[in-house]
């Protein structure tokens, strides 16, 4: 008896651990009610142990293994709500709670019945094999294949497939005549211990996904420019690069390269807030006329960048005159009537084969500083080039 309420008491202690951790991800991530509901269904899991651990000695052993019973299929339940939350494939609550008070009358019905059996012991497992199998399944509906839900999936399928295995183990080796000899029982320690090592495996799967989450959130963050809500500078290269290397066959793309006509002046004459305003119209005006194929990003300041993958430069060209026509019709609150509207100079460059994303933005920046010197408000398209090579390029700079 006395090992198998030590692992009862692991399990407890193990539980309480995850139930924290979920409520310190829930306070970190976007998938709060997830979290939360996970943190709950470690805690009322947990419970079991304290039921379990009180059937030998007391007058109303019944009571509490329903109750051992109920908290475990109570906190599964909670476990496929809150991951239903997660991976977008919703749990209808009325059906799952249906499920739990089906199963607990299910247990308080086959209670009196001989312990040791294979009718016994099927039909006390199955709840649990099928709120396992209805979890993994949610994974698989999900249609996330990333490594850590590969784990996760796998982990609750193991789990699944644990509660059948103990239907057999359960006859084989002895469950107790009755619910209070359960914890002197062989099984007794062969079932607390398998479950604490799931239990461990499922919890850091679970986890993991969700740590994953709040990486991915934070780095789409540090990637974003929040004044444009466009990509910043690291984020519109790392996208562009991949697309890069995958264009074999294919035609590069065209990267467009464009300014904010004396934005200074702006600046200068009306205030940072209305300069402000000016860089959220731009990149609203950028992504209402790009394609949606396309990435556009914010490289600091006034300046911007639009690739247009398998794109050629005559049809990138249409797309920058009408980004330029689309910017000189916004009127800017916070201007002078007479100074409400503000251009911009675009310069185009076609993405050679082979040519560095670099190289390229070198090329536009000198088509863009020609349109700038030819006037303001136009498109300049730059020539290909010469030679295509790889040399050390130092970071473009935009022109004012």
């Amino acid at each position: 008896m006395g090992g198998a309420i030590s692992l009862l008491a692991v399990n407890f202690v193990i539980a309480q651990i995850f139930t924290a951790a979920f409520l310190v991800i829930a306070a970190k991530s976007r998938s709060r009610r997830a979290a939360l509901c996970c943190a709950g269904g470690f805690a009322v899991a947990s419970l079991a142990a304290v039921f379990e651990t009180v059937v030998p000695f007391t007058s109303t052993p019944r009571l509490f293994a329903i109750g051992a019973f109920a908290s475990v299929l109570a906190g599964f339940c909670l476990l496929r709500f809150g991951l239903g939350v997660f991976y977008r494939v919703p749990a209808n609550w009325q059906v799952l709670a249906a499920f739990f008070l089906a199963s607990v009358a299910l247990d308080l019905v086959i209670y009196p019945w001989p312990r040791g059996t294979l009718q016994h012991s099927a039909l006390y497992q199955l709840p649990f094999f099928m709120i396992q199998a209805w979890s993994a399944s949610v994974v698989i509906r999900s249609k996330r294949r990333s490594a850590a839900d590969r784990v996760l999936l796998s982990l609750l399928a193991l789990t699944a497939g644990y509660y059948v295995l103990k239907v057999f183990v359960a006859v084989a080796a002895g469950s107790g005549a009755t619910a209070q000899d359960y914890v002197s029982s062989p099984f007794a320690l062969i079932s607390q211990a398998l479950g604490a090592v799931l239990i461990v495996g499922t919890g850091l799967a679970i986890l993991g996904v969700m740590v994953m989450e709040i990486v991915d959130d934070a780095r789409a963050r540090s990637e974003i420019d929040l004044l444009s809500g466009l990509f910043n500078r690291r984020g519109f290269t790392e996208r562009v690069a991949p697309m890069l290397q995958r264009r074999e066959g294919r035609l590069p793309g065209t990267l467009i390269l464009a300014d904010l006509d004396r934005f200074k002046l702006v600046n200068d004459s009306y205030g940072h807030h209305t300069g402000d305003e000016v860089i959220r119209q731009f990149a609203r005006v950028l992504k209402d006329v790009m394609p949606n194929h396309a990435v556009a990003g914010r490289l600091g300041g006034e300046e911007f960048a639009v690739f247009l993958p398998s794109t050629e430069l005559e049809e990138a060209r249409v797309v920058a005159h009408g980004m330029r026509a689309a910017m000189m019709s916004q009127q800017i609150d916070g201007l002078a009537e007479q100074a409400r509207v503000v251009t911009a100079s675009f310069g185009v460059a076609a993405i050679a084969k082979d040519e560095p994303l670099e190289q390229t933005m070198q090329r536009a920046d000198k088509a863009l500083y020609a349109a700038k010197e030819n006037g303001r408000n136009r498109v300049e398209c730059a020539a290909a080039p010469q030679t295509v090579v790889n040399p050390q390029v130092p970071q473009w700079i935009g022109r004012p």
